[in-house]
């Protein structure tokens, strides 16, 4: 199966999603853009896969770096924002699904794991 290029994936994840930023809800109109997040970053082993993408304005993708969701989600929140809780567990969920039909992705099982397990626990 063919990966779809990174703009491509990115208008996916908008089609999938909607026109807002997962971490702090602004709209694109233009004026702000999208820009391809990763879920679980790349950095700790998160692929380049639209099951791991979601869309995020540049100010937040940048501001979060490389770090973990649940980190990140509440500095969002402490910030006053409303991040898309449900959409970041789809994605994680997705995700999980993904690797366990393709394989692979050593680093990124443990950070999954660990992220998808915070985050519920959060919402109990």
């Amino acid at each position: 199966m063919a990966q779809l290029g990174r703009a491509d994936r990115l208008d996916a994840a908008r089609d999938r999603d909607g026109d807002t930023c997962v971490w702090c809800g602004c709209v694109f109109d233009g004026r702000t853009r999208p820009t391809t997040e990763h879920v679980i970053p790349r950095v700790k082993g998160g692929p380049s896969w639209l099951e791991n993408e979601v869309a995020a304005c540049r100010r937040c993708n940048g501001e979060r770096g490389h770090r973990g969701l649940v980190e990140w989600l509440d500095e969002c929140e402490r910030r006053g924002w409303v991040p898309d809780v449900a959409r970041l567990e789809r994605v994680l969920v997705s995700l999980d699904a993904a690797i366990a039909a393709r394989g692979g992705q050593r680093k990124a099982r443990p950070q999954l794991a660990s992220q998808l397990r915070r985050l519920r626990r959060r919402a109990a």
